[in-house]
Protein backbone atom coordinates (compact mmCIF):
# COMPACT_ATOMS: atom_id res chain seq x y z
CA UNK A 1 0.00 0.00 0.00
CA UNK A 2 1.25 3.51 -0.84
CA UNK A 3 2.23 5.29 2.55
CA UNK A 4 1.24 8.77 3.93
CA UNK A 5 3.13 11.19 6.63
CA UNK A 6 0.38 13.21 8.32
CA UNK A 7 1.56 16.01 10.51
CA UNK A 8 -0.22 18.15 12.62
CA UNK A 9 0.15 20.70 14.98
CA UNK A 10 -2.65 21.81 17.54
CA UNK A 11 -1.81 24.13 20.01
CA UNK A 12 -4.91 25.93 21.49
CA UNK A 13 -7.61 23.97 20.95
CA UNK A 14 -7.82 20.26 19.60
CA UNK A 15 -10.18 20.76 16.18
CA UNK A 16 -6.91 20.73 14.13
CA UNK A 17 -6.22 17.22 15.87
CA UNK A 18 -9.85 15.59 15.17
CA UNK A 19 -10.57 16.75 11.60
CA UNK A 20 -7.07 15.74 10.47
CA UNK A 21 -8.12 12.62 12.40
CA UNK A 22 -10.80 11.94 10.08
CA UNK A 23 -9.32 12.25 7.19
CA UNK A 24 -6.73 9.57 8.00
CA UNK A 25 -9.77 7.20 9.28
CA UNK A 26 -10.84 7.78 5.85
CA UNK A 27 -7.32 7.30 4.31
CA UNK A 28 -6.41 3.67 6.07
CA UNK A 29 -8.62 1.81 3.29
CA UNK A 30 -6.01 2.60 0.91
CA UNK A 31 -2.83 3.88 2.50
CA UNK A 32 -0.59 2.68 5.11
CA UNK A 33 -0.37 5.99 7.59
CA UNK A 34 1.93 7.71 9.81
CA UNK A 35 0.60 10.28 11.76
CA UNK A 36 2.91 12.49 13.67
CA UNK A 37 0.71 14.74 16.36
CA UNK A 38 2.62 17.78 17.47
CA UNK A 39 0.29 18.75 20.51
CA UNK A 40 -0.30 17.13 23.64
CA UNK A 41 -2.18 13.77 23.40
CA UNK A 42 -6.08 13.78 23.78
CA UNK A 43 -6.12 10.69 26.23
CA UNK A 44 -9.66 8.69 25.63
CA UNK A 45 -9.52 9.89 21.93
CA UNK A 46 -10.33 6.70 19.49
CA UNK A 47 -7.59 6.12 17.22
CA UNK A 48 -7.97 3.96 14.38
CA UNK A 49 -5.64 0.82 15.09
CA UNK A 50 -3.81 0.29 11.95
CA UNK A 51 -2.73 4.02 12.26
CA UNK A 52 0.97 4.65 13.36
CA UNK A 53 1.03 7.46 16.02
CA UNK A 54 3.93 9.35 16.72
CA UNK A 55 3.59 11.72 19.63
CA UNK A 56 6.61 14.28 19.60
CA UNK A 57 7.31 16.12 22.66
CA UNK A 58 3.84 18.83 22.52
CA UNK A 59 4.23 22.46 21.86
CA UNK A 60 1.26 24.79 22.94
CA UNK A 61 0.73 28.54 23.14
CA UNK A 62 -1.56 30.95 24.90
CA UNK A 63 -4.94 31.92 24.03
CA UNK A 64 -3.18 35.18 22.45
CA UNK A 65 -0.95 33.04 20.20
CA UNK A 66 1.80 35.43 21.80
CA UNK A 67 4.16 32.55 22.89
CA UNK A 68 5.09 29.48 21.94
CA UNK A 69 4.93 26.52 25.29
CA UNK A 70 6.89 23.04 26.05
CA UNK A 71 3.67 20.62 27.75
CA UNK A 72 7.01 19.24 29.29
CA UNK A 73 8.30 21.96 31.65
CA UNK A 74 11.54 19.98 32.68
CA UNK A 75 12.91 21.32 28.92
CA UNK A 76 13.27 24.33 27.31
CA UNK A 77 11.53 25.30 23.91
CA UNK A 78 14.96 25.51 22.51
CA UNK A 79 15.30 21.56 23.34
CA UNK A 80 12.27 20.91 22.41
CA UNK A 81 12.64 22.68 19.04
CA UNK A 82 15.99 20.10 18.67
CA UNK A 83 14.74 17.07 19.66
CA UNK A 84 11.50 17.54 17.14
CA UNK A 85 13.54 18.35 14.32
CA UNK A 86 15.61 15.42 14.55
CA UNK A 87 12.82 13.38 15.50
CA UNK A 88 10.78 14.61 12.19
CA UNK A 89 13.81 13.71 9.85
CA UNK A 90 14.21 9.97 11.57
CA UNK A 91 10.45 9.34 10.83
CA UNK A 92 10.57 10.24 7.55
CA UNK A 93 13.67 8.50 6.87
CA UNK A 94 12.57 4.98 8.77
CA UNK A 95 8.57 5.79 7.03
CA UNK A 96 9.45 6.58 3.70
CA UNK A 97 6.36 8.12 2.62
CA UNK A 98 4.82 8.09 -0.61
CA UNK A 99 2.88 11.49 0.19
CA UNK A 100 3.93 13.91 3.12
CA UNK A 101 0.45 15.30 4.30
CA UNK A 102 0.81 18.99 5.95
CA UNK A 103 -1.78 20.45 7.99
CA UNK A 104 -2.57 24.55 7.82
CA UNK A 105 1.17 25.25 7.48
CA UNK A 106 2.49 27.48 5.62
CA UNK A 107 -1.05 28.99 5.75
CA UNK A 108 -0.36 29.56 9.15
CA UNK A 109 1.95 27.35 11.94
CA UNK A 110 5.22 29.37 10.23
CA UNK A 111 6.68 29.95 13.78
CA UNK A 112 7.06 25.87 13.14
CA UNK A 113 9.41 26.28 10.20
CA UNK A 114 12.71 25.07 12.82
CA UNK A 115 11.27 21.56 11.67
CA UNK A 116 8.90 22.10 8.54
CA UNK A 117 11.38 23.48 6.55
CA UNK A 118 14.35 20.76 6.72
CA UNK A 119 11.10 18.16 7.06
CA UNK A 120 9.64 19.86 3.46
CA UNK A 121 13.58 20.00 1.76
CA UNK A 122 14.13 16.12 2.81
CA UNK A 123 11.04 15.34 1.25
CA UNK A 124 11.61 16.96 -2.16
CA UNK A 125 14.79 15.45 -2.40
CA UNK A 126 13.25 12.14 -1.60
CA UNK A 127 10.52 12.92 -4.54
CA UNK A 128 7.90 12.66 -2.06
CA UNK A 129 4.55 14.00 -2.86
CA UNK A 130 3.71 16.99 -0.46
CA UNK A 131 0.08 18.06 -0.04
CA UNK A 132 -0.82 20.96 2.49
CA UNK A 133 -4.10 20.25 4.15
CA UNK A 134 -6.36 23.29 4.91
CA UNK A 135 -9.63 24.11 6.20
CA UNK A 136 -12.11 26.46 5.38
CA UNK A 137 -10.90 29.53 6.33
CA UNK A 138 -7.40 30.81 7.18
CA UNK A 139 -6.44 33.80 9.91
CA UNK A 140 -6.26 36.77 8.19
CA UNK A 141 -2.51 38.93 9.83
CA UNK A 142 -2.40 42.65 10.36
CA UNK A 143 -0.10 42.41 7.23
CA UNK A 144 -1.86 40.77 5.22
CA UNK A 145 -0.26 40.93 1.55
CA UNK A 146 3.18 40.15 3.09
CA UNK A 147 1.68 36.73 4.43
CA UNK A 148 0.03 35.96 1.65
CA UNK A 149 3.40 36.61 -0.21
CA UNK A 150 5.22 33.95 2.02
CA UNK A 151 2.66 31.56 1.56
CA UNK A 152 3.02 31.49 -2.13
CA UNK A 153 5.99 31.38 -1.72
CA UNK A 154 6.30 28.64 0.11
CA UNK A 155 3.58 26.77 -1.72
CA UNK A 156 4.82 27.27 -4.78
CA UNK A 157 8.44 26.10 -3.93
CA UNK A 158 7.32 22.76 -1.57
CA UNK A 159 3.48 21.44 -2.24
CA UNK A 160 2.25 19.61 -5.28
CA UNK A 161 -1.39 20.12 -4.04
CA UNK A 162 -3.62 22.31 -2.02
CA UNK A 163 -6.49 20.71 -0.27
CA UNK A 164 -9.50 22.79 0.71
CA UNK A 165 -11.69 21.03 3.36
CA UNK A 166 -14.61 23.44 2.65
CA UNK A 167 -17.52 23.64 0.75
CA UNK A 168 -17.34 26.56 -2.31
CA UNK A 169 -21.02 27.07 -2.22
CA UNK A 170 -21.01 28.12 1.02
CA UNK A 171 -17.33 29.96 1.70
CA UNK A 172 -14.47 30.22 -1.28
CA UNK A 173 -10.94 30.21 0.74
CA UNK A 174 -10.57 33.38 -1.59
CA UNK A 175 -12.48 35.34 1.56
CA UNK A 176 -10.00 34.81 3.59
CA UNK A 177 -6.89 34.25 1.55
CA UNK A 178 -6.66 36.32 -1.82
CA UNK A 179 -3.97 34.96 -4.16
CA UNK A 180 -5.22 31.68 -4.37
CA UNK A 181 -4.94 32.47 -8.03
CA UNK A 182 -1.15 32.74 -7.62
CA UNK A 183 -0.56 29.36 -6.66
CA UNK A 184 0.73 27.03 -8.80
CA UNK A 185 -0.51 23.70 -7.20
CA UNK A 186 -2.69 21.47 -7.68
CA UNK A 187 -6.26 23.14 -5.83
CA UNK A 188 -8.87 20.88 -4.76
CA UNK A 189 -12.21 21.80 -2.72
CA UNK A 190 -13.09 18.60 -1.03
CA UNK A 191 -16.33 18.99 0.85
CA UNK A 192 -16.51 19.57 4.61
CA UNK A 193 -14.81 16.89 7.09
CA UNK A 194 -17.33 15.56 9.56
CA UNK A 195 -17.86 12.87 11.73
CA UNK A 196 -20.84 10.28 10.94
CA UNK A 197 -23.40 10.31 13.12
CA UNK A 198 -23.83 7.64 15.45
CA UNK A 199 -27.33 5.85 14.97
CA UNK A 200 -29.94 6.61 16.96
CA UNK A 201 -30.03 2.97 18.11
CA UNK A 202 -26.86 2.62 20.25
CA UNK A 203 -28.03 5.61 22.59
CA UNK A 204 -29.60 5.49 25.58
CA UNK A 205 -29.69 7.60 28.39
CA UNK A 206 -28.14 5.26 30.74
CA UNK A 207 -24.83 4.67 28.13
CA UNK A 208 -24.55 8.09 28.14
CA UNK A 209 -25.27 9.02 31.40
CA UNK A 210 -28.24 11.84 30.94
CA UNK A 211 -31.11 12.06 33.52
CA UNK A 212 -34.03 10.03 33.73
CA UNK A 213 -37.01 10.07 32.44
CA UNK A 214 -35.55 11.75 29.70
CA UNK A 215 -36.46 15.48 29.37
CA UNK A 216 -34.95 18.14 27.34
CA UNK A 217 -31.08 18.29 27.18
CA UNK A 218 -28.74 21.48 27.03
CA UNK A 219 -25.06 20.83 25.79
CA UNK A 220 -22.49 23.25 26.20
CA UNK A 221 -18.93 22.80 25.06
CA UNK A 222 -16.18 24.84 24.41
CA UNK A 223 -13.93 22.75 22.20
CA UNK A 224 -10.28 21.84 23.67
CA UNK A 225 -10.92 23.88 26.96
CA UNK A 226 -8.47 26.80 27.18
CA UNK A 227 -10.16 29.63 25.94
CA UNK A 228 -14.04 30.02 26.26
CA UNK A 229 -14.41 29.93 29.58
CA UNK A 230 -16.63 32.80 29.93
CA UNK A 231 -19.22 31.45 28.11
CA UNK A 232 -19.16 28.26 30.32
CA UNK A 233 -19.22 30.64 33.27
CA UNK A 234 -22.36 32.10 32.14
CA UNK A 235 -24.38 28.55 31.15
CA UNK A 236 -23.21 27.48 34.83
CA UNK A 237 -25.00 30.64 36.38
CA UNK A 238 -27.83 30.30 33.99
CA UNK A 239 -28.96 27.17 35.39
CA UNK A 240 -30.58 28.44 38.61
CA UNK A 241 -32.87 30.86 36.46
CA UNK A 242 -33.34 27.93 33.71
CA UNK A 243 -34.49 25.36 36.53
CA UNK A 244 -37.76 27.91 37.22
CA UNK A 245 -38.51 28.55 33.61
CA UNK A 246 -38.28 24.87 31.73
CA UNK A 247 -37.76 21.18 32.38
CA UNK A 248 -33.95 20.75 31.35
CA UNK A 249 -30.66 19.12 32.14
CA UNK A 250 -27.51 20.77 31.05
CA UNK A 251 -24.69 18.27 30.39
CA UNK A 252 -21.04 20.53 29.89
CA UNK A 253 -18.06 19.19 28.30
CA UNK A 254 -15.16 21.87 29.91
CA UNK A 255 -12.68 19.99 27.30
CA UNK A 256 -9.52 18.04 28.36
CA UNK A 257 -7.30 20.88 28.63
CA UNK A 258 -9.42 22.91 30.93
CA UNK A 259 -6.57 24.74 33.07
CA UNK A 260 -7.50 23.21 37.03
CA UNK A 261 -8.59 25.88 38.74
CA UNK A 262 -10.88 26.90 36.26
CA UNK A 263 -12.72 23.22 36.17
CA UNK A 264 -12.85 23.78 40.29
CA UNK A 265 -14.06 27.05 40.02
CA UNK A 266 -16.96 25.80 37.54
CA UNK A 267 -17.78 23.37 39.77
CA UNK A 268 -18.21 25.25 42.66
CA UNK A 269 -20.42 27.66 40.90
CA UNK A 270 -23.09 24.95 40.09
CA UNK A 271 -22.92 23.32 43.63
CA UNK A 272 -26.80 22.94 44.67
CA UNK A 273 -27.79 23.00 41.09
CA UNK A 274 -28.67 19.31 39.95
CA UNK A 275 -30.01 20.70 36.55
CA UNK A 276 -26.01 20.72 35.00
CA UNK A 277 -23.52 17.89 35.02
CA UNK A 278 -20.06 19.43 34.23
CA UNK A 279 -17.36 16.61 32.53
CA UNK A 280 -14.15 17.51 30.83
CA UNK A 281 -14.14 15.63 27.99
CA UNK A 282 -16.11 12.44 26.31
CA UNK A 283 -14.68 10.14 23.15
CA UNK A 284 -18.47 9.78 22.61
CA UNK A 285 -19.33 13.94 22.39
CA UNK A 286 -21.55 13.53 18.32
CA UNK A 287 -23.80 10.98 20.61
CA UNK A 288 -24.50 13.82 23.19
CA UNK A 289 -25.20 16.30 20.36
CA UNK A 290 -27.68 13.91 18.44
CA UNK A 291 -29.36 13.45 21.40
CA UNK A 292 -29.37 17.09 22.70
CA UNK A 293 -32.36 19.69 22.01
CA UNK A 294 -29.63 22.62 22.13
CA UNK A 295 -26.33 23.31 21.57
CA UNK A 296 -24.69 26.27 23.33
CA UNK A 297 -20.83 26.31 21.83
CA UNK A 298 -17.96 28.02 20.19
CA UNK A 299 -17.93 28.32 16.32
CA UNK A 300 -15.09 26.47 15.89
CA UNK A 301 -14.61 23.88 12.35
CA UNK A 302 -15.57 20.60 14.00
CA UNK A 303 -18.64 21.48 16.60
CA UNK A 304 -20.03 23.46 13.45
CA UNK A 305 -19.73 20.50 11.27
CA UNK A 306 -21.07 18.58 14.55
CA UNK A 307 -24.12 20.88 14.40
CA UNK A 308 -24.76 20.79 10.65
CA UNK A 309 -24.93 17.19 10.92
CA UNK A 310 -27.12 16.66 13.64
CA UNK A 311 -29.12 19.18 12.52
CA UNK A 312 -29.57 20.51 16.79
CA UNK A 313 -30.48 24.06 17.29
CA UNK A 314 -27.57 25.83 18.17
CA UNK A 315 -26.07 29.02 19.69
CA UNK A 316 -22.12 29.58 19.11
CA UNK A 317 -20.14 32.51 20.33
CA UNK A 318 -16.72 32.94 18.07
CA UNK A 319 -13.44 32.96 19.53
CA UNK A 320 -11.84 36.42 18.85
CA UNK A 321 -8.59 35.95 20.24
CA UNK A 322 -5.40 37.62 18.57
CA UNK A 323 -8.21 38.97 16.39
CA UNK A 324 -8.96 36.05 14.90
CA UNK A 325 -11.98 36.62 12.39
CA UNK A 326 -12.05 32.82 11.05
CA UNK A 327 -15.07 31.95 13.94
CA UNK A 328 -16.84 34.96 13.40
CA UNK A 329 -16.87 34.67 9.76
CA UNK A 330 -18.69 31.36 9.86
CA UNK A 331 -20.71 32.14 12.57
CA UNK A 332 -21.96 35.39 10.95
CA UNK A 333 -22.83 33.67 7.85
CA UNK A 334 -24.27 30.52 9.24
CA UNK A 335 -26.44 32.92 11.48
CA UNK A 336 -27.90 34.93 7.93
CA UNK A 337 -28.89 31.45 6.46
CA UNK A 338 -30.98 30.73 9.89
CA UNK A 339 -29.01 27.95 10.57
CA UNK A 340 -27.61 28.94 14.14
CA UNK A 341 -27.86 31.89 16.69
CA UNK A 342 -24.97 33.69 17.26
CA UNK A 343 -23.83 34.48 21.38
CA UNK A 344 -21.95 38.21 21.56
CA UNK A 345 -20.10 38.90 24.14
CA UNK A 346 -22.71 41.82 25.97
CA UNK A 347 -25.11 38.54 25.85
CA UNK A 348 -23.10 36.99 28.58
CA UNK A 349 -25.62 37.95 31.04
CA UNK A 350 -27.24 34.93 33.35
CA UNK A 351 -31.10 37.00 32.71
CA UNK A 352 -30.00 37.80 29.39
CA UNK A 353 -28.87 34.55 28.39
CA UNK A 354 -31.47 32.63 29.83
CA UNK A 355 -33.88 34.27 27.76
CA UNK A 356 -32.35 33.55 24.65
CA UNK A 357 -31.72 29.99 25.49
CA UNK A 358 -35.38 29.58 25.63
CA UNK A 359 -36.56 31.31 22.21
CA UNK A 360 -33.48 28.72 20.93
CA UNK A 361 -34.89 25.86 22.10
CA UNK A 362 -38.35 26.81 20.60
CA UNK A 363 -36.41 26.93 17.18
CA UNK A 364 -36.01 24.83 14.85
CA UNK A 365 -32.80 25.94 11.87
CA UNK A 366 -33.02 25.44 8.65
CA UNK A 367 -32.02 22.99 6.48
CA UNK A 368 -29.63 22.98 3.73
CA UNK A 369 -27.88 20.92 1.49
CA UNK A 370 -24.10 20.34 2.54
CA UNK A 371 -21.22 18.87 1.24
CA UNK A 372 -20.03 16.60 3.36
CA UNK A 373 -17.77 14.30 1.37
CA UNK A 374 -14.24 15.87 2.98
CA UNK A 375 -13.13 12.09 3.53
CA UNK A 376 -13.71 10.56 0.80
CA UNK A 377 -12.23 12.83 -2.11
CA UNK A 378 -9.00 13.60 0.42
CA UNK A 379 -8.27 9.77 -0.82
CA UNK A 380 -9.49 10.45 -3.97
CA UNK A 381 -7.14 12.89 -4.43
CA UNK A 382 -4.51 12.24 -3.25
CA UNK A 383 -4.78 8.56 -5.53
CA UNK A 384 -5.07 10.89 -8.27
CA UNK A 385 -2.15 12.79 -7.16
CA UNK A 386 0.22 9.38 -6.98
CA UNK A 387 -1.56 7.91 -10.47
CA UNK A 388 -0.51 11.32 -11.90
CA UNK A 389 3.11 10.43 -10.88
CA UNK A 390 3.31 6.95 -12.10
CA UNK A 391 2.03 8.18 -15.40
CA UNK A 392 4.30 10.72 -15.55
CA UNK A 393 7.25 8.59 -14.96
Amino acid sequence: MPKVLFYCQHILGIGHFVRSMEIVRGLVKDFQVCFINGGQVLQGFQVPPSVEIVNIPAIKTDSEFQELQVADSSLSLEDVQAIRREQLLSVFERFQPDILAIELFPFGRRRFSFELIPLLEQAKLSGTKIVCSLRDIVVTKQNQARHEEKVCRLMNQYFDMLLIHGDPQFIRLEESFSRVSDLNCAVEYTGYVAQPVPETGVMSSDTLQLPTPARPIILASVGGGRFGHDLLECVVKTAPLLKSRLPHHIQMFTGPFIPEEVFSHLQNLALGSDNITIDRYTPRFLDYMKRADLSISMSGYNTTMNILMTGVPAMIMAFMGNDDQEQTIRAEKLAKLGIVNVIRKPELQPEQFAEKVVACLNQQPNAITWDFGGIEKTATCLRRLLQQQEAAA
